[in-house]
């Protein structure tokens, strides 16, 4: 079944040239990141995900205006693709050629894709060669909503892969995620319509933002991203049933996550229309 899993993953992923290994949760998958022996140093770009953070204790965190230059220093370079919180995205044969610029000098590319499901066009596994020096993760709960079934996969080289099936043993997942990730995976045509369903409801959660004087400044399919006073607005939405996510190093920034359906929205609106 574990085989299975991985084999459909691969396929729904486009990763058909690097190993891939499933993971219980992407989150796993990022703190085994400093078992691997990976080059140093090792630099990951921000504001993003704390995890990259606390996995690597001398890791420093760079600007994105810095990560041209960091290339040339070789080591890992680790980034999000697209970015949490911001939504940033970088093209795929961009991200190829920082890859294979950083592969010569010894370095390696990580790359979080765990937002990337939303559009198959944002992601670089099917670019890669079986030599490229990338390391991609992917998340199942983010598209699929599933988080507590705790899945995501590991991709790449198959030195790097091998190392990490190696850290987490014969069982790396239960049998309900097996049986509802391959599941998942294999429903091309649910899929294509969520797609379009998420594309939809981030259209329309734009435009009741918008219309309320809160335009996006970042985000992706997924999530939108506000500057305003976000600890006020915070604690109203809370106290309407509403979380969203603030930030301590931002604190003018709040993160809407997408309403589940069309009754959600409304209830958003009500709740921001209060005042």
């Amino acid at each position: 079944m574990l085989a299975t899993l991985e084999t459909v993953a691969a396929r729904s992923f486009g990763a058909t040239t690097v190993a891939v290994a499933a993971l219980p949760g992407t989150e796993i998958g990022l703190r085994l990141l400093a078992d691997l022996d990976l080059p140093t140093p090792v630099r990951h770009v921000g504001p993003a995900y704390r995890t990259y953070a606390e996995t690597f204790a001398d890791a420093a965190c760079i600007a994105w205006e810095e990560l041209d230059a960091a290339l040339d220093r070789g080591g890992t370079v680790l980034v999000a693709n697209p970015n949490n919180p911001d939504g940033r995205m970088i093209a795929p044969e961009q991200l190829l050629g920082a890859a294979r610029r950083l592969g010569e000098r010894g370095g390696m590319l990580v790359v979080d894709e765990a937002f990337a499901d939303v559009d198959p066009a944002i992601s670089v596994l099917p670019h890669l060669r079986p030599d490229d020096r990338v390391l991609v993760f992917r998340s199942f709960g983010k598209f699929f909503g599933l988080a507590g079934v705790r899945l995501g996969f590991a991709c790449g080289p198959d030195a790097i892969i091998a190392a990490v099936r190696h850290r987490l043993g014969s069982w790396p997942v239960s049998n309900t995620a097996l049986a509802i990730g391959t599941a998942a995976y294999r429903d091309t045509d649910w899929i294509e319509a969520a797609r379009t369903r998420i594309a939809a409801a981030s259209a329309a959660l734009d435009d009741r933002l918008r219309a309320r004087g809160l335009d996006p400044i970042g985000g992706c399919p997924l999530f939108r991203l506000v500057e305003t006073d976000a600890t006020a607005l915070f604690e109203r939405l809370a106290r309407c049933g509403i979380l969203t996510r603030p930030f301590d190093y931002a604190p003018r920034w709040l993160r809407f996550g997408l309403p589940g359906d069309e009754a959600g929205l409304d209830r958003l609106t009500r709740a921001l229309d209060r005042g």
